[in-house]
């Protein structure tokens, strides 16, 4: 039996990227392995790694590959590959040509193989954040015709046109997975019902209203994305505390998610999501009140004028999200400019350059804990996407975060900085969107989980 599906993009990417796009990562969890699974609640679970231990004080980590690991040309899977192909992430730069993150986390590690399935990762820090960093990686080796297609996963590539089509076949028993690229969601939905595909992924970014149509089986779940708005946290109205939590108290986030998109999506409370590592204990989303808004804001005081500013897309629907939220802070005093930009590579160079305006629509992807307060919140690194953002009782809970190595440590350690960024926020928390997929109704075995990965067992 084949299984037809049809997802949104369809590539595989060098073996050097990492992404965090639902349809690439999909076609990646089938013909590759993860070094470790990633689990919501931040947790990793067994996967070419099929265990790991760490010395007691969290700098030296073992990990071992899985026996009889085999990419799918017959070739077994040594720890000089796993080397050989973590090298190459850290010397490569992400799809907006910036330097990846992963080189500045392990910059200091010391990676070997003591053996031909061993890993040892040595740190002069505590590093037990290098299961979160693992848990990103799906390791593959380009094949003859160079393309980075040989895995060690339960399906292998055995036709693949880039941008078109790809056919994979199980390694052991299972179905052939014919995948069709199909870049309009509408297009896909409407293959969906004349029967030429099977299932079809990301339905959410239909124009008109999702119908579910009970002649299908439908599946949706929230993802760990974040859309919300960077703000200017070095010079303006948002180095003011007061002022950034103002304008999260003047947006009401539940009516932007049901009038911009029916209703599927989350409040996002913090800087990550409900399923993030340290999201054990729920944090309640900032509550929507203008009245409190406009007080914080006079205290504030500070320019009254802001520049907010916006791609066209990566978050979906940006600029419909950005009136919205103009309109929303006009509401409370405040005047806004909204700029435009077209180039949405060159939006993300400008945002890493702090070039941002006031504030910034964007999509937070890391499912790492660990990656977004340390790429993104830590005034200690400044790091790339950091805005200005400076409270050192959050600089000391994330450093205590970072030397954390049990799991439930691990926990109490991110929870009590998430709690913290929730009650003086850098950001303008907007919400997590909801993917969604339909399928044909006597199809068993399909799901969706919190990457917004169609799951195929």
């Amino acid at each position: 039996m084949m299984l037809t599906i049809a997802l949104e993009k369809l590539d595989f990417l060098p073996a050097n990227r990492v992404t965090d796009d639902t349809s690439i990562l999909t076609l990646k969890t089938l013909a590759f392995e993860p070094l470790l699974r990633w689990r919501p609640g931040g947790r990793v679970a067994p996967a070419l790694f099929s265990e790991w231990s760490h010395s007691a004080d969290g700098r030296q980590w073992h990990f071992t590959i899985r026996p009889g690991a085999m990419f799918h040309d017959g070739v077994a899977c040594t720890a000089e590959h796993v080397l050989a192909f973590i090298d190459g992430i850290l010397n490569s730069v992400d799809m907006f040509g910036m330097k990846w993150s992963y080189s500045r986390y392990l910059a200091a590690a010391r990676i070997s193989a003591p053996s031909a399935d061993t890993v040892l990762v040595d740190n002069p820090e505590p590093l037990a954040d290098i299961l979160d960093i693992f848990s990103e990686f799906f390791i593959c080796r380009q094949n003859e015709a160079g393309q980075a297609v040989l895995g060690t996963g339960p399906y292998l590539v055995a036709e693949f046109a880039a941008g078109q089509s790809a056919r994979l076949e199980p390694v052991e028993v299972g179905r052939v997975i014919a995948v069709r690229c199909v870049p309009a969601a509408e297009e896909r939905y409407a293959l969906l019902r004349t029967g030429e595909v099977d299932a079809a992924l990301n339905l959410e970014r239909m124009h008109a209203a999702v119908d579910f149509d009970p002649q299908f089986q439908w599946g949706q779940a929230v993802n760990t994305l974040s859309v919300m708005y960077y703000l200017n946290c070095s010079v303006g109205l948002f180095r003011s505390a007061g002022a950034r939590l103002a304008v999260n108290y003047a947006v009401d986030k539940k009516r932007l998610i049901d009038e911009i998109f029916q209703g599927f999506g989350a409040e996002a409370s913090t800087v990550v999501s409900p399923f993030h590592l340290g999201m054990s204990e729920p944090i309640a989303p900032i509550a929507y009140d203008p009245d409190a808004a406009k007080r914080l804001l006079d205290i504030a005081g500070g320019p009254n004028a802001i520049t907010l500013r916006t791609p066209l897309y990566m978050p979906e629907r940006a600029p419909q999200i950005s009136n919205f939220v103009a309109a929303s802070l006009e509401a409370v005093g405040l005047s806004v400019t909204i700029e435009t930009v077209t180039d949405r590579p060159d939006y993300a160079r400008q945002v890493g350059r702090k070039e941002m305006g006031d504030m910034a629509i964007f999509d937070s992807s890391p499912q790492s804990t660990f990656r977004v307060l340390d790429d993104k919140i830590s005034a200690r690194n400044k790091a790339v996407w950091w805005q200005g953002f400076e409270d050192a009782e959050t600089d000391s809970l994330i450093q205590a975060a970072n030397r954390a190595v049990a799991d439930d440590d691990r926990e109490a350690a991110y929870g009590a900085t998430l709690r913290r960024l929730n009650q003086n926020p850098p950001w303008l928390y907007l919400f997590h969107p909801t993917d969604i997929f339909a399928a044909r109704a006597d199809i068993g075995g399909l799901g969706i989980d919190h990457k917004g990965i169609l799951t195929i067992q």
